[in-house]
């Protein structure tokens, strides 16, 4: 057991509209990494809810244009998260790097956070947490859709830019799999990811805490999402996830599922090492499901 969990995850009902709804996991990491994923799981969710209040409103078409153009609408308010996500995701580092008495040089979370307004789903994504979707098809099977992509130094567009900044890009000896960032000219402090909150010290060498954000809307078919930190993703594949939720027949049994069949993997696989932390959160997209989500 590699000790103190350091994830944290939060769901919020009600958000912005009635049927609304935040949900966000953080994977804390490094000697005060639970003290910073619990601090934005506290903040963040208000902080995007300011932000996006004080940008304009989308005005309604002219009630003499007979024709409204959906896309349009959508695309408007898509730009309108997708600048609340960014300023508010800027605007939480620096709160966390204000704060005197909490040393964030080397400490520093992931976030993966879903919001769905209505039919809208936005989806901010920094670091290797993941997002994944269970849709229905047309022979009634679920197929899994990944709606973002593993921030990693390995990735060549995270690697150019960390190496355009002087950053170094290495992987240790006995973890030959895994490329992490370390100073230009010392060995420290080795960082597995390419995007986080917090990680100062590495924040002038190409480490950024600025969210890919991407926008999905929801069908019919389209059951439900997973959040989860990299301690679900390194032992279980994607499908394994999705095939997971479906077997529970019982939606708020499907978060515990995931964790504890993360759990096992971990104890299966690697029976010698410190496993990771390992959080989920599941969101059933159709009504009358439920949410749920576990650590």
């Amino acid at each position: 057991n590699k000790g103190l969990n350091q994830d944290s995850a939060i769901l919020y009902q009600g958000y912005g509209v009635e049927n609304g709804v935040f949900g966000g996991v953080f994977d804390g990491h490094g000697e005060n990494g639970q003290i910073v994923s619990k601090l934005v799981m506290n903040k963040l969710p208000s902080l995007l809810l300011k932000h996006i209040l004080s940008l304009p409103k989308i005005t309604s078409p002219k009630q003499n244009v007979k024709v409204v153009d959906d896309e349009a609408v959508k695309n408007k308010n898509f730009n309108k998260w997708k600048e609340a996500f960014l300023s508010s995701f800027m605007a939480m580092d620096k709160h966390i790097k204000r704060l005197e008495k909490l040393d964030s040089s080397c400490s520093g979370t992931t976030a993966v956070v879903a919001v769905r307004q209505d039919d809208d789903l936005i989806i901010a994504n920094l670091g290797d947490s993941r997002a994944v979707l269970g849709r229905k098809t047309e022979r009634g099977v679920i197929e899994v859709v990944q709606l973002t992509t593993d921030l990693k130094p390995s990735l060549p567009s995270e690697a150019e830019r960390i190496r355009k900044c002087g950053g170094r890009i290495l992987a240790l000896k006995d973890e030959p799999h895994i490329q992490r960032v370390w100073l230009p000219h010392e060995d420290v402090p080795g960082l597995a990811m390419s995007r986080a909150f917090g990680d100062f010290m590495l924040k002038d060498y190409g480490i950024i805490s600025k969210p890919d954000v991407s926008y999905h809307h929801i069908s019919p078919n389209d059951q439900f999402l997973v959040l989860a930190t990299d301690g679900v993703w390194d032992v279980l594949s994607n499908d394994q996830v999705v095939s997971i939720v479906c077997a529970t027949n019982n939606a708020t049994a499907a978060s515990e599922a995931v964790v504890q069949a993360s759990l096992d993997a971990w104890e299966q696989k690697f029976p010698n090492s410190k496993r990771d932390d390992s959080t989920a959160i599941c969101l059933f997209l159709q009504q009358g499901a439920s949410m749920q989500n576990s650590t």
